[in-house]
Parts: structure tokens; C-alpha cells; sequence
């Protein structure tokens, strides 16, 4: 017992906390989702419309490193200089564009508006558009086909599979939610000492954010402003609540930080060239056992199949948690609960994340003190909870909260003036934001009722203009 308890630490050291023992950069990574949708009325996605663009793309920008799937379509495209990379998540209804890690943001965004416009291009040549939105506002007509290959066949399903573990009302029934929600995610870089101050401070953060960021949403009634909350923690990847969403808890030290990844739970695991995944088992759980029942795709006689696997250390590596603030394998907190935003404003929480990341122990006294949000007898899951509602608690002051947001985003643009880059302008759409408590699923939901068309929404904030709509 007490050896396998070694190992298991020993491996989660390797994976999350040997990258800590460095310096600190100023560095972030960036990344964006995108719906690729089609712009014609009830149609779906077409996938050779969007393999032909990204042939198109291609043949524009040094992204040589290239991955197919299992017909060989390209998924993945690198740029071996920057590392910025050309991917689709999950399906080819979702495309990403990540970034090799820049000190400067603006640099950042230069390469983004030279992309984005070649891929709006290719893609409007064939009748389709990408649109900085939440959820794709082709969802429905949309083929909920993953990728062919492996690890995304695998996931979706793991995903489905959902209901021999009790089914509804635990679990909605979009096990494909994964192939139609959209994030944007900020990566800052963390050291051992950084580390927990930026989980607890930003975990504090997350109701505040709800109102600047909210983009997707859904319901019957669109009664939740951050659909992609719900559409998370209550598929099988929220089984086991530590792996997804927001920390309960304080966390104290490092030691924390570790007895918290022990408790998430793992689900899949790679053995020769075949993903297995299994029902999820808390990680410390895992290694104890001498066997594991899994199943995998049997490319051949197109079926899955039952397999044992015998778990071993080094399947830490498989470990997917999908917290809110994230610890990663680079040495950085990964921020995941932002919805894509318009396209308009892209980076703008790239910026906010990057600023207050430099300014942790100020932004953490101000939450500590905060009494418009905290205070009311809800801790910080519940009130991230009631702040992604369209309706809010009748407690809140609204023009207090507006204070309040104005307050977070001046400790932001104190960050970004320490990084000295110059990138306090990408915080503007979220002054605006403050001023008026509207977060684009607001504005969404505003125009929808006013008359206005899906189509033209996700025109506008799939626009990279800097107009904003009347």
C-alpha cells in the first residue's frame, strides 16, 4: 500500500508539479472555439465544405505539421515556428485556433485577425461562417458525428453511455454537447508559489464572471445564460463533481492541490494504439485495483468490445479533470468557464485573465470584502449557479454590482500595465459590459425577442469589425 501510494504521488508530481519548479513567465496561451455553422436556413454543417476551406487555409500559412482521421481529413494542422495550431474539437462542427504561448497578447490577436480572416473567407466561398458563440446555432441540424479517430470516437461513447449510472433527471440527454459548445480558454503561466493563490482567487471570481462572459444560451425557455455550466456537470464528465466545474473548497497548499486530483476521477486510457475507456473511478481508487473491465472501437468488424486493462501509474497521463481554474501538465492554470465570445471581442478575456493574474493577491482582498455578491448565505458555487440565470436573486444591487465589476476590471488593467505590453485596449468591451450588466447571451436573447434572426446574430458576432451592432 504504502509503495503504490509513492507511485501514484510520484506520477502526479512528473505530470503537474515538476513544471512549477521554474520561473514564473509572463506568457499566455489562447484558445479559441468556434461553431463553423451553415448559413443557409436548416442545413447542417457540410464537412467537405469545411475540409476544402481548411485545404484553403492551408495552403495560405506554414502549418506543416499535419494529423489526419481515419479518411483522411485533416483535424490538426501545427505551425512548427509559433506552435499556434488549426484544430477541430470534437467534430468538424467546431473549429479551434490555439496558440503557441506569447508574452504579448497584441502579437497574439496580429496572427488571430490574419486567421480568422482567411478561414472566414475560405469558409463564405462555400456558404458557410464561423460566429463567436457558445453554442452553435446549428446544433440541431448539425450531424452529431465525431471525428474519426480514436480518442474522440471513444469519448463520445464514454459520453452516451451515461445512462447506466441512473440516468435523468441526473444526467441531460446531449451527450454530444461536446460537439456544439464552444469556449474560449486562457492559460497564465503558475509556479509553486502562484499556484494557489490563483485557484482560490479566481474560483471566488467565477460569479462575477458569469456576468461579463455568459454566451450560451439554453434551455427550453433559455432560462440559463451559460448553458455550457449545466451541459458539463451534469453529463457523465460531472459523475464525479471534482472534475469539472468549480472547487468547494479552499484549497490550502500544494498538498491540497494533489489530494484534489486523487479524487478526480479517471475514464479512459490509450494501450498500444487502442483508447479504452471504463467506468470513471476516482484516480487514488484506480491504481488499488487489479483490473479494470473497458471497451474499445474494433475498427475492423466496426463494434466496440470488452477488454480488462490492469491499471498502472503511468495512466496519470489520461487523467482529464475539466475544473474551471485548471492545473495543467505546462505549468499553468488553464481558465475554462468563458464561453466563446464575439469575435469582436476575442481576446478581451484573454486580456482580464492576464491582467489579474498579476495582480492575485489584490484581486483576492477585494473578493474577500466583497458584500454585493458574497455574504447573502451563498458561497461561491451557489452564486456562480444564480448569476448564470437569467433572473437574478432579488438581493443583488445592481448598480453596486456594476461598481463592483469596475473595481475587478481596474485590478485587470493594473496587471496588464505591470506586463508593460500595452494591451489595456482589449479590456474595453468589458467596461461596456459593466456599465449596463449585459452579457452577450443577453444581448442575444434581446434581439431574438425583438424580432431579429439566429442568422444575423451569428453574422454579427461572428464579425471581426469593430462596430457594434445598434
Amino acid at each position: 500500500m504504502k509503495n503504490q501510494v509513492t507511485t501514484l504521488q510520484d506520477a502526479l508530481d512528473t505530470r503537474f508539479f515538476a513544471p512549477l519548479r521554474r520561473p514564473r513567465t509572463q506568457r499566455v496561451g489562447v484558445e479559441l472555439e468556434f461553431p463553423v455553422w451553415n448559413r443557409t436556413p436548416g442545413k447542417g454543417t457540410d464537412f467537405a465544405a469545411v475540409h476544402a476551406a481548411t485545404d484553403d487555409f492551408l495552403s495560405r500559412f506554414p502549418f506543416s505539421d499535419q494529423v489526419r482521421d481515419d479518411e483522411g481529413n485533416i483535424y490538426r494542422a501545427t505551425d512548427p515556428g509559433t506552435g499556434d495550431e488549426l484544430s477541430f474539437d470534437c467534430s468538424y462542427n467546431t473549429l479551434e485556433i490555439s496558440f503557441g504561448p506569447d508574452e504579448n497578447l497584441n502579437e497574439t490577436h496580429r496572427r488571430f485577425t490574419a486567421y480568422y480572416s482567411a478561414l472566414q473567407e475560405a469558409l463564405g466561398r462555400r456558404g458557410h461562417a464561423l460566429t463567436g458563440m457558445g453554442i452553435n446555432p446549428r446544433w440541431r441540424e448539425n450531424r452529431p458525428d465525431p471525428i474519426g479517430n480514436g480518442r474522440y470516437r471513444m469519448l463520445l461513447h464514454h459520453l452516451k453511455s451515461y445512462s447506466k449510472y441512473g440516468g435523468s433527471p441526473r444526467f441531460h440527454d446531449h451527450p454530444e454537447f461536446g460537439l456544439f459548445s464552444c469556449a474560449s480558454q486562457t492559460q497564465v503561466d503558475a509556479d509553486e508559489e502562484t499556484v494557489v493563490p490563483l485557484i482560490n482567487a479566481f474560483n471566488l471570481l467565477e460569479p462575477f464572471k458569469a456576468v461579463l462572459f455568459a454566451n450560451s444560451p439554453f434551455g427550453a425557455r433559455a432560462e440559463t445564460l451559460c448553458g455550457r455550466d449545466s451541459l458539463w456537470s451534469k453529463s457523465l464528465h460531472g459523475l464525479n463533481p471534482h472534475n469539472c466545474g468549480m472547487y468547494g473548497v479552499t484549497v490550502r497548499s500544494l498538498a491540497d492541490v494533489r489530494g484534489y486530483l486523487e479524487s478526480t476521477s479517471i475514464y479512459c486510457v490509450e494501450r498500444g494504439e487502442r483508447y479504452i475507456n471504463f467506468a470513471p473511478v476516482p484516480l487514488r481508487d484506480y491504481l488499488q485495483l487489479g483490473s479494470v473491465v473497458g471497451e474499445y472501437w474494433d475498427a475492423t468488424a466496426k463494434i466496440h468490445r470488452k477488454c480488462l486493462i490492469s491499471p498502472l501509474p503511468s495512466d496519470v497521463a489520461w487523467l482529464r479533470p475539466f475544473k474551471f481554474e485548471d492545473l495543467t501538465q505546462r505549468g499553468t492554470v488553464e481558465f475554462r468557464s468563458v464561453c466563446e465570445q464575439p469575435v469582436r471581442e476575442a481576446f478581451a478575456s484573454a486580456a482580464f485573465h492576464a491582467g489579474l493574474a498579476e495582480r492575485v493577491a489584490k484581486l483576492a482582498d477585494l473578493l474577500a470584502r466583497d458584500t454585493i455578491l458574497y455574504g447573502h448565505g451563498y458561497g461561491a458555487v451557489e452564486l456562480r449557479s444564480l448569476m448564470i440565470c437569467r433572473d437574478w436573486p432579488s438581493f443583488i444591487d445592481r448598480k453596486a454590482l456594476s461598481v463592483q465589476l469596475h473595481r475587478i476590471l481596474d485590478v485587470a488593467e493594473e496587471g496588464l500595465a505591470r506586463r508593460g505590453f500595452g494591451e489595456e485596449p482589449l479590456l474595453a468591451p468589458l467596461r461596456r459590459r459593466a456599465d449596463t450588466l449585459t452579457s452577450p447571451a443577453r444581448e442575444h436573447l434581446a434581439r431574438l425577442e425583438r424580432g431579429e434572426s439566429i442568422e444575423s446574430i451569428a453574422l454579427d458576432y461572428g464579425s471581426a469589425e469593430e462596430e457594434r451592432h445598434a
